[in-house]
């Protein structure tokens, strides 16, 4: 449907533009250049709407002239991307010996030498030819770079987004070709953003492939270590396997932010007084870290996981096996550490509501007492208004009269709160004495 438009929108543009320019008329050359514009208009917002793939079909089956035309109203911003979904025939029509780069992609090659990682910057097909890297990495590819890389070197790489769809057994499997795929999470520790990354791990061939759709600091620390280090990494399960140590230290190091988070925490909650506001900032803070220590504890458990289907998949050699058997030991006390946590948020979080509720505890109090003293007032008062009082005054001017009346009432509210005050320190007394013994 889209081809037969877009061919109906260029044919319609050729007639027109043909009428027009055989016509005789004044200004013949403006209202030319209009006709054109508006029909570019027409193609250039069709292009807009419509996805890269289905542009690179419609210029696959274009004539070559139609499709040379077509393609004069592609923006900038767009052709590199369209440039992926088409044959390399049709792209040497358009553009000639121009090859799509990877713009927007972060798209590296490691190769091993003497020990240690030599980085391979991808920024065009070219390449990747010739090399013989033992880690792929791609960040934010797009499918048709994921298609064109996964058939460089016979795979076929999947979105990092679509694990989420996945059912949790089918993140690890090993495929009938001997290929190894484990589709894990990451975390990225941001101040007021942590979250868990995506990440799609494929050993094929002796090179391990990663994707993921954003950068992680996992994967900077790892890559740094193996090009520092002579022999950090002899192949491309070492590095697998260094990139899940790695990715429980980075887990260990957000615990102890936990950790350190929550001491000031504590010390808020242990001092004399907390104000409502204070308190509500207060729980803002443990329910973050609450959220921080959940999200560690779900990744920490899911490289455990993926640490325990490298070993029974029997791919690690025996000093692999000893670090990921090291590895399974560090997640067991970070569990126990995360345990520890939930327990101190939940004390925390128990002890600010118990201020709150102490603070609205203190401000019912300071009602009753107003209450309380004013309740003789009031009954004063009332007697005061009656018509029996104005009786008794009678013959004394009325200003001394009800001047005395409101001193005595101020005497009776005094005493009543000096009552209170008496009853109130009477019953802190037994407490005191025996905080003294």
């Amino acid at each position: 449907m889209s081809m037969e438009k877009v061919s109906e929108m260029l044919r319609k543009q050729r007639r027109v533009e043909d009428m027009v320019h055989g016509q005789i008329m004044p200004r013949h050359e403006i209202i030319e250049t209009l006709v054109h514009r508006q029909h570019s208009a027409e193609l250039q917002n069709f292009i807009a709407q419509t996805p890269s793939e289905e542009i690179g079909a419609i210029l696959e089956a274009l004539p070559p002239a139609d499709a040379t035309l077509f393609w004069q109203q592609v923006s900038e911003g767009r052709q590199n991307e369209i440039l992926w979904e088409v044959s390399d025939a049709c792209r040497e029509r358009l553009v000639g010996n121009r090859e799509p780069a990877f713009d927007a992609t972060q798209i590296n090659a490691f190769e091993l030498r003497e020990g240690k990682l030599q980085l391979v910057a991808i920024d065009s097909r070219k390449n990747l030819e010739g090399i013989r890297p033992v880690w792929i990495d791609l960040i934010n590819a797009t499918k048709a770079e994921r298609s064109y890389v996964g058939a460089h070197f016979g795979l076929a790489l999947p979105d990092p987004g679509d694990i989420t769809d996945l059912e949790v057994s089918n993140r690890f499997h090993v495929e009938a070709n001997g290929d190894v795929h484990l589709h894990s999470n990451f975390l990225l520790d941001r101040e007021g953003n942590s979250r868990s990354v995506p990440v799609v791990f494929i050993v094929h061939g002796g090179i391990l492939f990663s994707l993921r759709n954003e950068d992680l600091p996992v994967f900077r620390l790892q890559r740094r270590r193996a090009a520092t280090q002579p022999g950090y990494a002899t192949d491309c399960n070492d590095l697998l396997i260094d990139l899940y140590g790695a990715d429980v230290e980075y887990s260990a190091d957000s615990l102890e932010d936990i950790y350190t988070t929550l001491g000031k925490v504590g010390r808020q909650v242990l001092s004399e007084a907390i104000s409502d506001r204070e308190a509500a900032a207060i729980l803002g803070d443990i329910a973050e870290e609450e959220d921080l220590n959940g999200r560690i504890r779900s990744n920490i458990l899911d490289t455990q996981r993926a640490i325990n289907f490298l070993i029974r998949c029997k791919i690690l050699s025996s000093a692999q096996f000893d670090d990921a058997r090291q590895i399974l030991q560090n997640i067991e006390s970070l569990n126990s550490h995360t345990s520890f946590l939930f327990d101190k948020i939940n004390f925390l979080m128990d002890a600010t509501i118990g201020f709150i509720n102490i603070n609205q505890n203190k401000r019912v109090n300071q009602l009753t007492v107003f209450g309380v003293v004013f309740m003789p007032i009031n009954i004063l008062a009332g007697v005061g208004g009656m018509s029996e009082f104005s009786m008794m005054t009678q013959g004394i001017p009325w200003p001394l009269a009800y001047g005395g009346f409101l001193l005595g009432a101020v005497v009776v509210g005094g005493l009543t709160w000096l009552a209170l005050k008496h009853f109130e320190n009477r019953q802190t007394k037994p407490g005191k004495s025996v905080r003294a013994t």
